[in-house]
């Protein structure tokens, strides 16, 4: 009976040892970062506690997600509620302007803004959809883009049960969205294994007033989310799996992959170049300092930029990497009119002349 015991332990040591491999390579616990310098950047004067997701329209005004409460994520200021931040780079200095939030029974209190997305109709008019996390759950939240009144006008908060643990999101419509669940799970202790073990429960699912289903699954942490210029593919990043994904979108919203490009680093938020279809990611490229903060060894930050991902071989740059001493965790970049600009999940932000 003892050799029995001993035996069965020592399975659970091994199995263990095996799963914390695992997971520190998923974590890519061990990577240095090379430095990739850009001569022409400066921090954005008015983010300090994070612009965790970004969206650049076609004329230059940028919208910005700040002050994300996150499980597990490091917080400067945890009782300070999110905001949604304005700047318009077609300014050679551009500032951040808080955007005001009116008309809607929205706790501002408990706003907590994660992944945004921009979709613009037939009048011009420009709707913002958010993740937002009130009190630990999640909705999407729909605003209206007053530009002459510099605001957002709150129009409807979307709940659903397959919208469970959001992060990102990309608007085909404005109430229509793809959206990612990050974790299966939502009870702390139960996501925290969940992704220690790589059970890959993750999804993204497809939403309208009409029809709401999941159309991918299967992902280890999914996170960032976004579509080509032609509306023809969709991409997603598995973030602990170091993927990009694509995906063919088809009529009935449905996905159908295409092809997954693996990274030596954990893919965040994707952004998309309207004019060139070129994918701009921000990047972890050692997550366990993101997901356990240490002031004395702080998250480094770095963007990669993918042309051609649709071909058999395509070409990526590391356009940015630095140890964390002046942008710490990167979480998304977005380029306009040679201007790069790349936020952080809690830190601050920098913007590049390239």
């Amino acid at each position: 009976m003892a050799k029995l015991v001993l035996t069965l332990l020592g399975l659970a040591m091994t199995s263990f040892k095996d799963h914390q491999s695992s997971y520190q390579k998923r974590l890519t616990a061990f990577r240095e970062v090379e430095p990739v310098d850009l001569p022409n950047c400066n921090l954005v004067k008015g983010i300090d506690m994070g612009s965790e997701d970004l969206e650049i329209l076609p004329n230059g005004l940028a919208f910005i997600s700040s002050g994300l409460k996150y499980p597990g994520i490091k917080k400067f200021d945890p009782d300070m509620p999110g905001k949604i931040l304005l700047m318009d780079l077609n300014e050679e200095d551009p500032a951040v302007l808080e955007l005001r939030i009116s008309g809607s029974k929205l706790n501002m209190s408990s706003f907590n803004p994660h992944g945004i997305s921009t979709f613009t109709d037939e009048d011009n008019t420009v709707y913002l959809l958010v993740v937002n996390h009130p009190d630990a759950k999640s909705t999407v939240e729909l605003f209206k883009f007053q530009k002459e009144e510099k605001s957002l006008l709150h129009l409807k908060t979307i709940r659903h049960e397959l919208l469970l643990s959001l992060n990102d999101i990309v608007a085909v419509g404005p109430e229509h969205f793809y959206a990612t669940n990050d974790h299966y799970f939502i009870d702390p202790f139960l996501r925290s294994w969940e992704v220690y073990l790589g059970l890959s429960l993750s999804y993204v699912v497809y939403y309208s007033p009409n029809e709401v289903k999941v159309v991918a699954g299967g992902f280890d942490f999914a996170n960032g989310i976004n579509v080509s210029p032609d509306g023809k593919y969709v991409y997603i990043s598995e973030l602990l799996a170091h993927k990009i994904h694509v995906y063919e979108k088809h009529a009935n919203w449905t996905l159908t992959l295409l092809k997954s490009v693996a990274f030596n680093t954990l893919v965040d938020n994707i952004s998309v170049d309207p004019v060139t279809g070129d994918l701009w990611v921000g990047c972890h490229p050692n997550g366990l300092r993101i997901f356990f903060y240490d002031p004395e060894h702080v998250p480094a930050s770095e963007v990669i930029q993918i042309q051609n991902i649709l071909t058999e071989e395509p070409k990526v740059t590391v356009v940015y990497a630095e140890n964390g001493t002046v942008l710490q965790g990167s979480s998304v970049a977005s380029v306009y009119k040679g201007k790069l600009l790349i936020g952080t999940v809690f830190h601050k932000a920098l913007y590049c002349k390239l």
